[in-house]
């Protein structure tokens, strides 16, 4: 148990609709926040939503990567703590280690838990010690033409599909499906140098692939007295080259199974020594088979549907945590009611492969009223750059019933006017239509099964003409919404 010690500034180590997430949170507590931008990232909404902000480089990324720098901002601007968002440092073990070492409070992990838990190999071996089941894996391939001849081997024991994925990291990044030798032999090498691009580690591993699972998380919260709590259940399995698409809260499964796996995945917490937020990931066959996939040791993208069905703030507890609080509820006071929906608004082009579309947002005008909820970063006039996440918003719907839900969810699709950029909403339109998604009949094949989602008709170009009458009228400044 530490000791409590009290929080007056934190500094946010990240940008855009996650820095203004957080940034909420603990203004709420009554925190003064510090916020940091490159020079390259100067127009962003997050910057004016902090108490004070500092320039910590040109960029861009780069700067938002370089522990030293945000650390020195945290001790001139006097900042006692430091929340690290998703992306960028959050899971890199030397942050908090570097943190620790300068007396500033690191909202997460320690750094041992998340050197462990970004080893997929230690992270399983802890989830057999906690009884969980795990997926047939090799052990970490030895480079070269012997890590072949121990793929080869791996494969003729367990037969095709398999998985190679990256020891570190996470994200979908160095994961590949291969269905033959060939394939196999060619996506070691592939995967091996996007493992070492994204993470610095090239080790690769082998796994079974478990046949149309469904992806389902438990997000947890674990403090310092050694209470660890569940809040219950997502559901991840629409995803687009193992990238979440849409994340529905509860995860749908019968309340047995839904048990089961909340418990394991505290079980797997509790043997870590797990602290602050986190999430554990499974597989969950067609015979409702559940099997260990990792944990993400930072706050999800998706913690908002959690926070819909249960009314917990998550990053509220994390500052609580952070400061040697213990959990502010027990186990038995949470529960999931109605559901709810979350869709990534990106600045993509869903008919040209989801590439990123920048430029600039000549309209911006967004749904409302009964169960929506908006976790966005962006304003009217602002600039889509190439060089940041092309997330523009997060929409979140809630229903008492999935029905109501998913109609909440296709009228707040409608609600959205985003002109000057293409985005992810005519593909979601699609989605919510389909019978499968209405059914709630999907899993982790949904997207390859209905190519036919892409087929929708373009009409951004006739509505570009009304956003140069629009912008025309709105050239004296910027819109900022709060």
């Amino acid at each position: 148990m530490s000791p409590k010690l009290k929080i007056d500034k934190i500094l946010v180590a990240n940008r855009g609709e996650i820095a203004v997430r957080i940034m909420r949170s603990a203004q709420e507590l009554g925190l003064k926040v510090v916020g940091i931008y490159e020079e390259t990232d100067k127009e962003a909404y997050h910057i004016m939503r902090a108490d004070e902000v500092v320039c910590v480089g040109p960029g861009p990324r780069r700067d938002y990567l370089s522990i030293d720098r945000i650390i020195e901002v945290a001790k001139q601007t006097g900042a006692q703590a430091i929340h690290p968002g998703y992306g960028f440092l959050s899971e890199n073990p030397d942050f908090p280690e570097a943190c620790t070492n300068e007396g500033l409070v690191f909202v997460g992990p320690p750094p041992e838990v998340i050197r462990n838990m970004g080893s997929k190999v230690i992270a399983r071996r802890l989830a057999m010690e906690s009884g969980i089941p795990v997926i047939p894996a090799s052990a970490v391939l030895s480079p070269g033409s012997q890590g072949d001849q121990e793929a080869l081997a791996f494969a003729a024991e367990h037969g095709y599909p398999l998985m190679i994925k990256a020891v570190s990291g996470g994200g979908g990044r160095g994961i590949r499906q291969v269905e033959d030798d060939k394939m196999l032999l060619a996506g070691l090498q592939q995967s091996r140098s996007e493992a070492l691009l994204c993470f610095g580690n090239d080790e690769i591993y082998l796994e079974k692939c478990i046949f149309r699972p469904r992806h389902i998380e438990v997000q947890i919260l674990a403090d310092t007295f050694g209470n660890v709590v569940h809040l219950g259940t997502r559901n991840c399995s629409i995803q687009r080259r193992h990238q979440k698409l849409i994340e529905i809260a509860p995860g749908g499964l019968r309340p047995a199974l839904e048990q089961e796996i909340c418990q394991a995945a505290v079980r797997l917490a509790q043997t870590a020594r797990y602290l602050s937020a986190g999430t554990v990931e499974f597989l969950v066959g067609a015979d409702d088979s559940i099997y260990f996939l990792e944990v993400n040791t930072r706050i999800q993208v998706e913690h908002t549907v959690t926070e819909v069905v249960t009314g917990i703030d998550i990053i509220r507890e994390q500052l609580r945590i952070a400061e040697g609080e213990p959990i502010s509820f027990s186990q038995d006071q949470v529960a999931e009611r109605g559901f709810a929906i979350q869709v990534r608004i990106n600045a993509e082009d869903p008919k040209n492969n989801f590439l990123a579309n920048p430029g600039v947002l000549q309209v911006y005008q967004s749904p409302g009223g009964p169960g929506v909820r908006l976790d966005g970063a962006i304003y009217q006039g602002y600039e889509i750059t190439p060089y940041y996440d092309s997330l523009l918003v997060k929409l979140t719907v809630y229903g008492f019933t999935w029905a109501e839900a998913v109609q909440r969810l296709a009228r707040s699709l409608r609600g959205f006017l985003i002109l000057g950029v293409k985005t992810t909403i005519p593909y979601f339109q699609q989605i919510v239509r389909d019978p499968d998604f209405i059914a709630m009949n999907f899993d982790t094949s949904y997207i390859d099964d209905h190519p036919q989602l892409l087929d929708y008709q373009e009409t951004e170009r006739e509505v570009d003409k009304i956003a140069r009458l629009i912008a025309e009228i709105n050239a004296f400044g910027k819109n900022p919404y709060a």
